[in-house]
């Protein structure tokens, strides 16, 4: 018996599933409410509204307050990623909520894809981010020479080609199932190979590829920052924070994947409260980032109170001036 992994708190079907279990037997067991449920709904939703207002700022400091550069270009993408996922994120939750889906094919689909989407997004701007760093360090004279926000721009546009190549399966395989009054969303891979390759690819280019071509940018950055002397090391810093956030959001989501394509040596209640668990918490990386840009970020830090308090200043002049002019027509009816 095979169960693919749980998106969501979702649940999978392959031909070697239905030859050991019926479909309304797993979509019984998949739809009952566990006591860690409430829970992960809470969390989710914290992230949700969190990952939205988060990346929002993000996009507004980046986008329209500060200078545009190859680093802010980055952070932007990172942050439309992040912002995109956090869109879909509250069907989602209604889904746990409610074990039914009444939102439609497509958005079953897109909501699927979100999470796979910005998981590939999300990794290799992170390994255009080191390898960028890496650049500037090695090669200072061709950075400063070919380094430019039209080239990071072009490297973004082909970044989200690839992730949305790569995130096709869900789009695929995802379908919609309906049970008298109960409308499922699940996926249907038809044939547990196809399980077993989609799931070794997202693990393979989603996260262990990236990962060691990041450890070996941080590698060189490491010994090469040793021998320099750097105004500030806050940029790395950030860069060093996000890639740990990436990678300890997202360590036990494709670990019970790996474990779950060999169900039969492992206990199905086990691997399905790891994978939603491991589900939220690789959606909690998408509020982690705006954290780690204000408490890390000295220069996102003194713009974001910049153009808030501006804005505060703004708001209350308004209300000021708003407030003497109806005072001022208040007088003139009491003249009348």
């Amino acid at each position: 018996m095979a169960v693919d992994y749980v998106e969501f708190g979702d649940y999978v079907l392959d031909n070697e599933t239905e030859s050991n279990t019926t479909t309304a037997g797993l979509l019984n067991f998949s739809s009952s409410q566990s006591s860690l449920t409430p829970v992960l709904v809470a969390v989710n939703i914290l992230i949700s509204v969190f990952g939205l207002g988060g990346n929002s700022l993000v996009i507004w400091i980046c986008g329209w307050k500060m200078k545009r550069t190859v680093i802010t270009t980055w952070y932007i993408s990172l942050a439309i990623s992040d912002f995109l996922f956090c869109v879909f994120l509250p069907l989602d939750i209604f889904y746990m909520v409610t074990s039914h889906w009444p939102f439609g094919l497509i958005l079953c689909k897109l909501t699927s894809s979100a999470l796979f989407l910005n998981m590939y997004s999300s990794v290799f701007l992170l390994v255009l981010i080191s390898a960028d760093r890496c650049v500037m360090i090695l090669f200072p004279v061709w950075s400063h020479n070919h380094r430019t926000v039209e080239k990071a721009l072009g490297a973004v546009v082909l970044m989200w080609v690839c992730s949305a190549l790569l995130t096709l399966p869900s789009l695929l395989f995802r379908q919609i199932t309906v049970h008298g009054s109960v409308t499922q969303c699940y996926t249907d891979y038809m044939s547990h190979s196809k399980h077993k390759a989609v799931a070794l690819t997202r693990f393979i280019c989603g996260f262990l590829i990236p990962f060691l071509m990041i450890v070996l940018c941080c590698s060189v950055l490491g010994v090469k920052m040793r021998n320099l002397t750097i105004k500030s090391k806050k940029p790395y810093k950030v860069m060093v924070a996000l890639i740990l956030s990436f990678f300890f959001c997202w360590v036990p989501y494709h670990t019970f994947v790996l474990l779950e394509l060999d169900l039969m040596n492992h206990s199905l209640e086990v691997l399905q409260t790891g994978l939603k668990v491991g589900a939220t918490m690789a959606a909690a990386n998408s509020f982690i980032s705006p954290v780690l840009y204000v408490f890390i970020g000295n220069d996102f830090k003194q713009i974001l109170k910049r153009s808030l308090t501006s804005k505060i200043k703004e708001a209350m002049e308004d209300d000021f001036r708003t407030g003497g002019l109806n005072q001022s027509r208040s007088r003139s009816i009491e003249i009348m």
